[in-house]
């Protein structure tokens, strides 16, 4: 009976099931996996290439200015002092933040 349930599940498998388990796995890298790599990439490059008097924004919203940047941290400057960030909590450049449209509500 076993040797049955074996046989049939061997020859449901097709070059067809096979071929559509291939365009779902390539499907899935190039909209899933490829694009948070190359976003991943260019956090990194962006990061790396940051500077002092670069103002940017962190990932928990504070904006200011850098004023010492050491090997895995940025000193940054904000309107009541002065926060040590590590290089990973740095978001984006201020400038792409001021640059995002207001929200308009309706009142």
């Amino acid at each position: 009976m076993i040797a049955t349930i074996l046989l049939q599940a061997s020859t449901g498998f097709g070059a067809q099931q096979i071929i559509t388990f291939g365009l779902i796995a390539v499907v899935f890298y190039f909209f899933m996996i490829r694009p948070q790599v190359k976003k991943s990439k260019d956090q990194k490059k962006y990061v790396n290439e940051l500077k002092k008097g670069d103002r940017v924004v962190t990932t928990a919203g504070i904006h200011g200015r850098i004023i010492e940047v050491a090997e895995a941290t940025f000193l940054v400057e904000v309107d009541n002092g002065k926060i040590r960030f590590d290089k990973s909590a740095i978001s984006l450049e201020a400038s792409k933040a001021l640059n995002t449209p207001p929200v308009v509500t309706k009142s």
